[in-house]
C-alpha cells in the first residue's frame, strides 16, 4: 500500500509538471479561423493540459480538459458582413484594407466587452500560457500581460505584412509580396514597384487608422500602467499556418515557426450515400465548394447558369456545396448543403477541386494531391491561387470573368493536361515529408514555451530597434547627407579653384596688355 501511494504521489508530481493551464483566444466568427484554434486546443486538452478557449462556436458536447468562453454573439455581427463578400471583389486595395482594419478593430472590442470575457478578466484565474490568433487584433496581446503569462501567437496565414512587424521578420518588397496584391515572389519591375508602395500604404494605414484604436482598447480593458507598444512585441513564438509546399520561400526569424497543414486530419468514413456516389463515379468526381464564408447561392443567376452549362458538357460527376435547392442542375451534378471536405478530397476518385482559394482549402488540396480551379474573391485568396498557378497545380478563373466559356476551358485544361496532377502530387510529397507532423511540431513549441516560461532566446534583436533603424533609413539618410555635404564642399573648392585660375589669367592678360 505504501508503494502504491508513493507511486500515485510521484505520478501526481509528474502530471502537474506536464499539465498546464492554457488560455486560447480565437474570437474571429469565421469557422475557417476557429477550426485552427480548435485543432490546437483539442490536441492540448487530449494531452492533459487544462484549456480555456474564447471562441464564437462553443461545443455542444463537453470535452475533457476543454472549457468554452463563448462569444457567439460575434456570429450575428459577421453574418451581415458575409452578405457582401462577393462585392469585395470589386473593391480596391485601400478599400479592402480599410474594411479589414475597421472590422477587426470592432471585433477586438466586442470580445473585450463580452460578459463572459469580462468575468474571466475579473476572476482569480491563473494561466501558464496564453495563445491568441493574430488577425489585426493587437490589443488582445494584452491578455498575456493581464494574466502574467508567456504569449504564443498563431497566424492564420503565412509570414506576411500583417504579422512580420511583431517579430521583426525581414520582408523585402523585392520578393516578399504583400498579401493583398495577389503577386508571387517572382515580380517584374512594375509589380515590385506596386508591392513596395502597397507595403507603405498598408503600414501607414495600420499605424494611422488601426493602432490608435488598439492602443485605446488596451488601456481601456487591460489594467496596467504600461502601453500596448510596451507589450506588443513580447510574443514568445509565432506559429504560421504555412509550409513551403504551398507558399513561396520567404525569410523566418527563429521564433516564427511554420505549422501549415496541422489542421488536416486522417480521413473519416463517409456517409453511405456519399461513399457510393464517389465509388461509382469511375470517370472521376469534381468537388466544388466556395468555403465556409462565401455562399454559392449568392453567385449571380447568370454566373450560376454558365457554371451549370459548363458542367453539362463533361463526363465527370460534380459534387457541389450549394446552400439551397438548385433547379436545372444536369444529371451529373449532385447538390449538397454541407460536405465533409477533407474526407472527400481524400477519396481516390476526386480529380479536381473548384475552390475560392481559401488557405485551408488550398492546403487540403495540396495534402491530398488534387489540382485546383481557383475562383478567388477577396483577402488572401488571390495570392493563394496565384502561388498555386505559378507552381503548376492550379488554373485561375477571375470571378469577374467567370462564364461557361472560361470555366469550360479551365475544366478541360486540368482534366486533359497531366502536368497539374503531377505537380500537385509532388507538392503533396513535400508537405508530408517533414521530420515532425505539423501538429506535433506546434505542440512541441507550445510546450517548449511552457517549460522555459517564455522564449526570449528566440527573440530577434531587430525588435530592439526602431522601424527606421531596422530598415537602415537613418543610415541611408546619414550617408545621403554626408554625400550632399561632400558634394557641396567639393563644389565650393572646385568653384574657388576655377575662380582663382580665372583671376590669375585675367591678371596675366591685363599685364600683357599694359606692357604693350
Amino acid at each position: 500500500m505504501t508503494r502504491f501511494l508513493a507511486a500515485i504521489f510521484l505520478f501526481a508530481i509528474i502530471w502537474s509538471a506536464q499539465s498546464a493551464k492554457i488560455l486560447v483566444n480565437f474570437p474571429m466568427p469565421a469557422y475557417s479561423h476557429f477550426s485552427l484554434g480548435f485543432r490546437l486546443a483539442k490536441e492540448l486538452a487530449d494531452r492533459g493540459h487544462q484549456v480555456t478557449v474564447i471562441n464564437p462556436y462553443p461545443q455542444k458536447t463537453p470535452i475533457k480538459n476543454y472549457k468554452d468562453i463563448s462569444v457567439e454573439e460575434h456570429v450575428e455581427f459577421i453574418e451581415e458582413l458575409k452578405k457582401n463578400l462577393f462585392g469585395m471583389n470589386n473593391m480596391g486595395f485601400v478599400s479592402n484594407i480599410n474594411f479589414l482594419l475597421m472590422m477587426c478593430s470592432n471585433l477586438t472590442e466586442r470580445t473585450f466587452i463580452n460578459k463572459n470575457v469580462q468575468q474571466l478578466l475579473n476572476s482569480e484565474e491563473i494561466f501558464d500560457l496564453v495563445i491568441t490568433e493574430h488577425f489585426l487584433n493587437e490589443a488582445h496581446f494584452g491578455l498575456a500581460h493581464h494574466f502574467k503569462a508567456p504569449l504564443v501567437v498563431v497566424s492564420p496565414g503565412a509570414a506576411n505584412s500583417l504579422t512580420n512587424h511583431l517579430t521583426a521578420n525581414p520582408s523585402p518588397s523585392s520578393y516578399v509580396p504583400n498579401i493583398m496584391t495577389g503577386f508571387t515572389s517572382h515580380m517584374n519591375f512594375w509589380q515590385r514597384t506596386t508591392n513596395f508602395l502597397a507595403n507603405i500604404v498598408y503600414d501607414g494605414m495600420r499605424e494611422v487608422i488601426m493602432m490608435p484604436i488598439q492602443r485605446k482598447l488596451f488601456k481601456k480593458y487591460i489594467k496596467s500602467d504600461l502601453e500596448l507598444d510596451d507589450v506588443l512585441f513580447n510574443a514568445s513564438i509565432v506559429l504560421t499556418n504555412s509550409h513551403i509546399s504551398v507558399q513561396d520561400a520567404v525569410p523566418h526569424v527563429p521564433n516564427m515557426i511554420e505549422i501549415g497543414g496541422f489542421h488536416v486530419k486522417p480521413p473519416k468514413k463517409l456517409p453511405d450515400d456519399l461513399q457510393k456516389f464517389l465509388d461509382d463515379s469511375k470517370e472521376g468526381v469534381i468537388l466544388f465548394s466556395m468555403g465556409s464564408n462565401l455562399k454559392s447561392k449568392d453567385l449571380k443567376p447568370e454566373v450560376r447558369e454558365g457554371i451549370l452549362e459548363a458542367f453539362s458538357k463533361i463526363k465527370q460527376k460534380v459534387l457541389w456545396k450549394f446552400e439551397t435547392e438548385l433547379e436545372g442542375a444536369p444529371k451529373n451534378v449532385k447538390i449538397m448543403k454541407w460536405l465533409p471536405q477533407q474526407d472527400i478530397l481524400a477519396h481516390p476518385n476526386i480529380v479536381m477541386f473548384i475552390s475560392h482559394g481559401g488557405l485551408l482549402s488550398t492546403i487540403e488540396a495540396v495534402y491530398h494531391g488534387v489540382p485546383i480551379v481557383g475562383i478567388p474573391v477577396f483577402g488572401d485568396q488571390e495570392a493563394n491561387i496565384a502561388a498555386a498557378a505559378s507552381k503548376g497545380y492550379a488554373v485561375r478563373v477571375p470571378l469577374k470573368e467567370l462564364s461557361e466559356e472560361k470555366l469550360s476551358w479551365a475544366l478541360n485544361e486540368i482534366l486533359n493536361n497531366p502536368k497539374y496532377r503531377e505537380n500537385i502530387k509532388q507538392r503533396s510529397k513535400l508537405m508530408q515529408d517533414q521530420p515532425l507532423k505539423p501538429l506535433d511540431s506546434a505542440i512541441y513549441w507550445i510546450e517548449h514555451v511552457i517549460r522555459h516560461k517564455g522564449a526570449p532566446h528566440l527573440r530577434s534583436a531587430g525588435l530592439d530597434l526602431k522601424w527606421y533603424e531596422r530598415e537602415m533609413i537613418d543610415i541611408i539618410l546619414f550617408l545621403t547627407l554626408v554625400t550632399i555635404l561632400l558634394f557641396i564642399v567639393f563644389y565650393i573648392i572646385i568653384k574657388k579653384i576655377i575662380r582663382s585660375c580665372c583671376r590669375k589669367k585675367q591678371v596675366k592678360v591685363s599685364r600683357t596688355k599694359k606692357n604693350k
